[in-house]
């Protein structure tokens, strides 16, 4: 049966309120995980063939209720419902998002061979002249979530360009010597959006992103990838477990 059949055609405020409630059981109910995005109205329309202002109706029910959130030109999500990226562990960026159960896609931007950044030359040992710069735009659910800019060894820069757009950075690295990384150093801070980062972003320029800057080293402890994320920040959290040691104050 249709959903649309469930409902009580009798007037407008009955019908949206009954298309409320049943989303609202759904999103209590975990119907939109992982994500936690609910259908766009046009979908919502075919759905329970009503109109859109119906539709809109019933999420703003919704959305007064707490149980979901609107963003303008981004869609309506279940309250709370984050992207998460653990801390203490050893992990890409697209693999942190492919173990929630998410369909995350890169976008590659850019794959050049550089001289090593003058700021990266300790980074990387005076005896390294050149570096692949990589970037990258992720998204989930065809929306851009973050953009990440890479320094890695010169020999990626020989990859083709479907492989690099296909494979994450930890993947790559370890397809170089059969090793990969060892060890990863990570700090997080914030920045004002620039227009070009706004752009690939879909936000506005000086709204604030979360930077995400990665250090790995492999078991020698050289360097092999230096990357700086910038991530939007309403539906990405950061999160480490920490241990209690006995006898500690």
């Amino acid at each position: 049966m249709h959903a649309s059949d469930t409902l009580i055609r009798k007037n407008v405020t009955s019908m949206y309120e009954q298309i409320a409630a049943q989303l609202r059981e759904e999103v209590l109910g975990g119907a939109f995980e992982p994500s936690g995005k609910l259908p766009s109205e046009a979908e919502l329309v075919e759905r329970f063939g009503v109109s859109r202002v119906t539709v809109r109706l019933a999420l703003g029910r919704l959305e007064e209720e707490n149980v979901v959130e609107r963003k303008q030109g981004k869609g309506t999500y279940a309250t709370g419902k984050q992207v998460r990226h653990a801390l203490d562990a050893l992990r890409s960026f697209h693999d942190s998002l492919l173990m929630q159960g998410l369909k995350p896609k890169m976008k590659l931007l850019a794959l050049d061979l550089v001289p090593v950044p003058e700021q990266l030359t300790a980074r990387f040992g005076k005896k390294v002249k050149e570096c692949t710069f990589l970037q990258r735009l992720h998204l989930v659910d065809d929306e851009p979530i973050a953009v990440g800019a890479s320094y890695l060894p010169a020999a990626v820069a020989a990859m083709e360009w479907n492989e690099a757009e296909r494979q994450p950075n930890y993947a790559i690295l370890k397809n170089l010597d059969g090793r990969g990384v060892a060890r990863a150093d990570v700090a997080i801070g914030a920045q004002l959006a620039d227009r070009e980062l706004g752009k690939l972003l879909k936000v506005k320029t000086g709204s604030a992103v979360l930077v995400m800057t990665r250090t790995s080293t492999t078991v020698s402890g050289a360097c092999c990838d230096y990357s700086v994320f910038y991530i939007r920040p309403e539906r990405y959290e950061f999160v480490a477990s920490c241990s209690f040691s006995a006898g500690a104050n």
